[in-house]
């Protein structure tokens, strides 16, 4: 299965997505900064990257930048997991990088099937 790198601050939500990612046979990798999640996409190479978009010390727009300005690192995909949903949030982080979003709070009936587009066939 795929190993899912999650970059999110809160513990609750790392939590759920963790259990979630792990209850359906994937391998969550965590990162609770932006600093570290890009590091981490570094030395682990994700198959899939879910990040928050506020974070410390380098928020998900600077995530993403950094991400797909590394040319071993832009094929990865890149979701952003947020609570923005205000007209036009969606647009915004598509044309800042991201390859996709998903609306919080994660509802655990659907989280792993909103991945599946973004993950390898295998």
């Amino acid at each position: 299965m795929a190993r899912i790198l999650i970059i999110e601050d809160n513990p609750t939500n790392m939590e759920l997505m963790s259990y979630l990612l792990t209850a359906f046979g994937h391998t969550p990798l965590t990162a609770f900064d932006g600093e570290s999640g890009v590091r981490m996409a570094r030395e682990q190479r994700p198959d899939l990257i879910l990040c928050d978009v506020y974070l410390p010390k380098l928020d998900g727009y600077g995530v993403v930048a950094a991400l797909k300005g590394d040319a071993e690192l832009r094929a990865i995909p890149v979701l952003a997991a947020t609570a923005l949903a205000m007209v036009g949030d969606r647009e915004r982080l598509l044309e800042a990088g991201f390859d996709g979003y998903l609306a919080k709070p994660i509802e655990p009936e659907q989280f792993v099937d909103q991945l599946a587009p973004f993950l390898p066939q295998r």
